[in-house]
């Protein structure tokens, strides 16, 4: 079973509230690096909200951590496994979709290897992510739509893509099937300060 909701959320306040204090910031120190709310810190810290994938990256962001590091206790390990069904699943859509962060690097430069479901009609708007971004994703089941800035893709099984993540983007199932696709993110350069990205509802 993904680690649910509620463990999940506590994991990622433990290791922000960690990294917080390593950093020796107070709670509107890192609101401020972070560009988000204060009250939204206090939420995370405590476990009391699953944040937007938008948000866990503003705050790794800052914290010069990187998005992976955020759903598991700080550790330097040289192999890390990660068994079927015990991926983070960072993203829940209103008809069962998924999207499971699986593994991931240390930063400076951090890959995120993510396994996604959609169920029919379902989509997920990503905003842009920072500078030097990029994206690989390959359908491995039905029908999948990407939007990249102004250009839109349709793919089929085994179908692959790779674009810039440092533009909005999204993905959408127009069929009548679940849609599965694996995605890696390559993040460069993560470390400290804001993100200057409008915030994502």
């Amino acid at each position: 079973m993904d680690l649910d909701a509620e463990s999940l959320a506590s994991v990622i306040g433990s290791r922000v509230r960690h990294e917080r204090t390593e950093h020796g910031w107070t709670l509107d120190q890192l609101a401020e690096h972070a560009g988000v709310s204060r009250r939204m810190v206090v939420n995370v810290e405590q476990g009391a909200v699953n944040p937007s994938i938008g948000t866990l990256l503003r705050l790794s962001d800052a914290l010069g951590v990187g998005l992976p590091a955020l759903v598991e206790p700080p550790r330097r390990e040289r192999t890390k496994l990660t068994r079927a069904g015990e991926g983070a699943a960072l993203w829940q859509g209103e008809a069962g979709g998924r999207g499971v962060l699986v593994a991931g690097t240390e930063p400076p430069d951090v890959v995120e290897l993510w396994d996604w479901s959609l169920a029919p009609g379902e989509a997920h708007v990503s905003e842009a992510h920072s500078e030097g971004t990029r994206e690989l994703l390959q359908v491995r089941e039905g029908a999948l739509v990407v939007a990249v800035a102004d250009e839109s893709f349709t793919l089929a099984p085994g179908d692959a893509l790779a674009f810039a993540g440092d533009e909005e983007h999204s993905y959408a199932n127009p069929g009548d099937d679940l849609t599965r696709f694996t995605l890696t993110v390559f993040e460069p350069g993560v470390g400290p300060g804001p993100r200057t990205e409008t915030p994502h509802a």
